[in-house]
């Protein structure tokens, strides 16, 4: 279903209440599964469970739901896209939202959002930058109703974050460094993505193990990630890995899942060569059936050296997986008393990690724990607290360019009936 007219926004749930009208958006979704999209859709999947009239917008796919809705744009993987691109990349494309495929996407997509939203809704939730910046403007200048959320979950330049009023962080250590940053007027808040953690749970290991086809009595390491090198650092798991079969006296396996990548097919064949019939690689596996993947591993290691939060960490521990990880402060945070976190910017920190948790009861305790952390801080009800309470105050703040008479301020506390 295509709609790119204006859209009508979600009838409120009681008259008695107002309650703000939410945007969620997202170029990549229906056509790319990684961290922006999934946290995009599980945010309007939440929200509807709570009964907040939430629209979620992407530029893929054919929605079943009623408040789902397509929006044609020129995404970035398009044979169309790469020709303008070819074009606009000689000619300061950057300076007006053409600077690269994905930048193209991002402004396609933006005008058909504009249209469907800019008289009927109060915020815009986001974490596509070029998107929030264009609709932002708008705002500014009076042309678009919704207050700009974005949710800085792609490590953005200090230049594009002071430009909003409303900047989510998805971890205190981000909200504490910006504080010395922050523009004058500006709202942060630090509000972490959540895991369902009634999907992504412990269970039967032997069953998923069989659904897999993976050895029963292996120690199965899993990873995942996009299988790449750059950033994800899958060829310093691997060879990680490599060591830690020459130290240990039993049977382990190194499982790989994510999404397919250029440098995939050279990471297949370092796995091959150096771990043989040790490892397997699973390229683009459907999220939906990653929670049984999840149950059929002993221990989660990630070899990133840093992320913004980690969605796959959030999954691993409410699975009750325990964590290995780079000694960074927002792993230290995420993965809490489910890890031992050292360096692993030199050699032998995950096969350190690993070597400590081939005790069965080390890994039951962080097993345990890992659960727990997950359901106390990361659960969709903690977290959905924090977001509304978030819309709450945003709806109760003066917009820093007072060029927003429409909006009623009626809105302001209306969801503490939550």
């Amino acid at each position: 279903m295509t709609n790119e007219g204006r859209l009508s926004a979600p009838p409120l749930p009681s008259p008695a209440v107002a309650v703000p009208r939410i945007a969620i958006a997202s170029s990549g979704l229906g056509h790319i599964n990684r961290g922006v999209e999934s946290w995009a859709n599980d945010l309007a999947v939440g929200l509807h469970r709570k009964g907040i009239p939430a629209t979620l917008f992407q530029a893929a796919g054919t929605p079943a739901e009623p408040w789902r809705h397509t929006l044609s744009c020129l995404r970035r993987f398009d044979r169309r896209t790469k020709w303008l691109y070819s074009l606009t990349k000689h000619l300061s494309g950057w300076r007006y939202g053409c600077g690269s495929a994905y930048d193209i996407e991002q402004t396609t997509f933006s005008l058909p959002l504009w249209r469907a939203i800019h008289k009927d809704y109060d915020i815009l939730h986001v974490q596509d930058i070029r998107v929030a910046i264009m609709l932002d403007a708008f705002y500014r200048k009076g042309w678009s109703r919704p207050r700009v959320i974005f949710g800085n979950g792609t490590e953005e330049s200090d230049s594009d974050l002071g430009k909003f009023q409303y900047l989510q962080h998805v971890a205190p250590y981000y909200q504490q460094l910006w504080e010395t940053k922050k523009p004058p007027g500006q709202l942060s808040f630090a509000v972490p993505y959540f895991v369902d953690t009634g999907l992504f749970l412990p269970g039967d290991r032997k069953s998923a193990r069989a659904t897999w086809n993976l050895p029963q009595d292996t120690l199965i390491i899993l990873c995942v990630a996009a299988v790449k090198k750059q950033h994800k650092r899958c060829d310093y798991v691997i060879r990680e890995f490599a060591q830690f079969r020459k130290s240990v006296n039993q049977p382990a396996l190194l499982v790989m899942a994510g999404a397919r990548e250029q440098e995939t097919p050279e990471l297949i064949e370092l796995a091959a060569s150096l771990l043989q019939d040790s490892a397997i690689v699973l390229q683009s596996v459907d999220r939906g059936k990653l929670s049984s993947l999840y149950r059929a591993a002993d221990i989660f290691t990630i070899g990133s050296l840093h992320e913004m939060l980690g969605i796959a960490i959030l999954e691993a521990l409410s699975s009750g997986l325990p964590i290995t990880c780079n000694r960074a402060p927002v792993f230290e945070w995420v993965a809490g008393p489910a890890a031992a976190p050292e360096d692993i910017s030199q050699p032998g920190g995950l096969v350190r990690q690993w070597v400590r948790l081939l005790d069965p009861a080390v890994r039951a305790r962080w097993s345990a724990a890992a659960r727990i952390h997950a359901e106390e801080t990361f659960s969709e009800a903690v977290v959905l607290k924090q977001t509304l309470e978030m819309y709450d105050t945003v709806m109760g703040n003066p917009p820093r360019s007072g060029r927003e008479g429409r909006v009623s301020g009626a809105h302001a506390g209306a969801i503490a009936i939550l």
